[in-house]
């Protein structure tokens, strides 16, 4: 049987070790995470933009020459090596027939006829 179970006849009393005399009186221990950590704050060193930095700046003429080279590499980009400008691709846009539920015409067969889709010979009923 184990000793969980069992009633305490002598409860543990404090007030009776070494310096447990007033338990009321304040404790001189601390925990480390009640002392101050961060005591000093960061500044921006010389470099770092800072305000005086940026006071000094013509963003709007930095952001016009960054979006001029952007587009300068842009356009040499599209150029061929000889210099003309080469086209862009553009995606084949497949017809579209209208088709009965049991008539096809002869113009669908022979557009559908290199991919194979369906047995050609069940398919053309007169």
């Amino acid at each position: 049987m184990t000793t969980a179970a069992r009633p305490t006849f002598e409860p543990a009393r404090g007030g009776r070790g070494k310096g447990e005399n007033d338990l009321s009186a304040i404790s001189k221990q601390y925990s480390s995470r009640d002392m101050p950590a961060q005591l000093k704050l960061k500044t921006r060193q010389p470099g770092q933009d800072t305000q005086e930095e940026i006071m000094g700046r013509d963003l709007r003429k930095e952001l016009e020459l960054k979006e001029m080279n952007a587009k300068d590499k842009s356009d040499r980009h599209n150029q061929t090596q000889d210099g003309s400008v080469a086209k862009s691709h553009r995606v084949e846009h497949m017809t579209v027939f209208k088709l009965d539920a049991d008539d096809i015409s002869t113009e669908v067969i022979n557009y559908l006829q290199p991919f194979q889709v369906f047995n050609l010979s069940a398919a053309i009923i007169f």
